[in-house]
């Protein structure tokens, strides 16, 4: 077993430990169904703003409700080794929700980072107040063009009619 891949509970006294040695805890959250540039960029950038960088995973039941049938491609436990093999990823937890909501109390991050593809107005709104309230700095990076899942997946379909 991996051990960046930890549970919510270890996840959250790690996050403990690095606000009490004056660390910074950089955290995003997402499927990662298929790893594409975007993502690895976009990790990168997450990474570069703090000390560690820990990843809330979609769980598949999760991945499922939010992409629909068919999806994820790869299981969770997969797709948390693969992000898990990045270098710049200190720790990847798979959580059940299909909000983050919980996994940010769980850490409280010094920085909450998404994707190019959210904007402080379309960020969920629950998590938006946990986020507020334990005073974490919100991050939108860069937006990575012509990267995406699902225009991989359409372009596959594509190439297969």
């Amino acid at each position: 077993m991996n051990t960046k891949i930890i549970d919510m509970n270890e996840l959250a006294e790690r996050a403990r430990e690095f606000r009490n040695a004056g660390k910074k805890l950089v955290v995003t959250n997402g499927c990662f169904d298929l790893l594409h540039v975007g993502h690895v960029r976009c990790l990168k950038a997450a990474r570069a703003l703090g000390d560690a960088l820990a990843i809330g995973l979609n769980s598949d039941r999760s991945v499922r409700a939010l992409k629909g049938v068919g999806r994820p491609l790869n299981n969770e436990r997969d797709r948390a080794e693969v992000l898990a093999a990045l270098e710049f990823v200190d720790f990847v937890t798979i959580f059940p929700e299909i909000r983050a909501t919980r996994f940010i109390e769980a850490t409280r991050p010094a920085v909450y980072a998404k994707g190019g593809d959210y904007t402080s107005e379309t960020l969920d709104a629950e998590e938006k107040t946990v986020l507020r309230e334990i005073g974490a700095e919100v991050c939108i990076l860069p937006f990575v063009h012509g990267c995406s899942t699902s225009g991989l997946l359409e372009q596959l379909r594509k190439v297969i009619e």
